[in-house]
């Protein structure tokens, strides 16, 4: 409770990092679930003109294509899921301009990957993403799962860790993880009735590592070990991570302007 008692007030966190799953975006059929969807930007829209400088980070490009394809499955093969990729962008692109837009806020699209960020491209990244802000624009950042084939062909939830590290690119004061769990839990939820909800995670042990599962849902990547590993690289670099449960995006108001305590929260380095 004393390390509760010090935790730095979310509502002063001013550069937050939001990333948003497939499953968060999609219904099980890979479509977009509008209403979720909606709601989502309508919240980010208000935190924006409410002054917030944020980055979101989604996926869903492969989900929306499977979807728009009319595919009853997510391919195996890669140049399938590439294909995926870049019809999913293009909707997924158009879907997020024309509903911000209609809060009079501006996106833009920030396509990443590996290789970009281990040379100086990671650089001018961040160079971009920190002048967009000061233009008051939403950047919206996916892995380019289209020449990136590295993580589709491992179906790692490699977003989880890239949004970590573009947290770490523009320095940003909170990483919030938006998922299909409500945190980290002591054990499998979906197959432990007992398993309880752990509210702060202050340091990550070999025991937390351990409580992280596999896969998610079939049209997503990620999984709890993706997230555990991006709270290493976010509180490594003194950025506090949450995950929370992306149904219902009005939550972030609870988290980010009344303080209240939601999901599970990762405590940086620096706390």
């Amino acid at each position: 409770m004393e390390e509760a008692m010090q935790m730095r007030a979310l509502s002063e966190c001013q550069r937050i990092v939001i990333k948003v799953g497939t499953s968060t975006l999609t219904h099980p059929t890979g479509k977009m679930n509008l209403r979720r969807f909606h709601n989502l930007v309508r919240v980010l829209a208000d935190l924006s003109n409410a002054g917030r400088q944020l980055i979101l980070v989604s996926s869903g490009a492969v989900g929306l294509g499977v979807g728009q394809l009319g595919l009853r499955e997510r391919p195996t093969d890669t140049p399938s899921k590439q294909a995926c990729a870049a019809v999913g962008q293009c909707e997924l692109m158009y879907l997020y301009d024309r509903q911000f837009g209609n809060y009079s806020v501006n996106v833009a699209q920030v396509l990443l990957t590996k290789a970009i960020l281990s040379s100086n491209g990671g650089v001018n990244a961040g160079n971009c993403m920190e002048r967009l802000l000061e233009m008051g624009v939403v950047p919206i950042v996916n892995e380019n799962d289209t020449v990136a084939i590295d993580e589709l062909e491992l179906e790692i939830g490699e977003n989880d860790s890239l949004a970590a590290i573009v947290a770490r690119l523009v320095h940003a004061d909170l990483l919030v993880l938006m998922s299909d769990i409500d945190g980290l839990y002591s054990a499998d939820p979906h197959k432990d009735a007992n398993a309880e909800l752990i509210p702060v995670v202050t340091q990550i042990t070999p025991e937390i590592e351990g409580i992280a599962g596999g896969a998610g849902t079939p049209n997503a990547r990620g999984g709890m070990a993706t997230k555990i590993n991006a709270a290493k690289v976010a509180t490594a670099a003194g950025i506090d991570m949450v995950i929370m449960n992306g149904e219902k995006p009005e939550r972030l108001y609870d988290l980010l302007l009344n303080d209240e305590h939601v999901g599970t929260r990762f405590l940086s380095n620096a706390e």
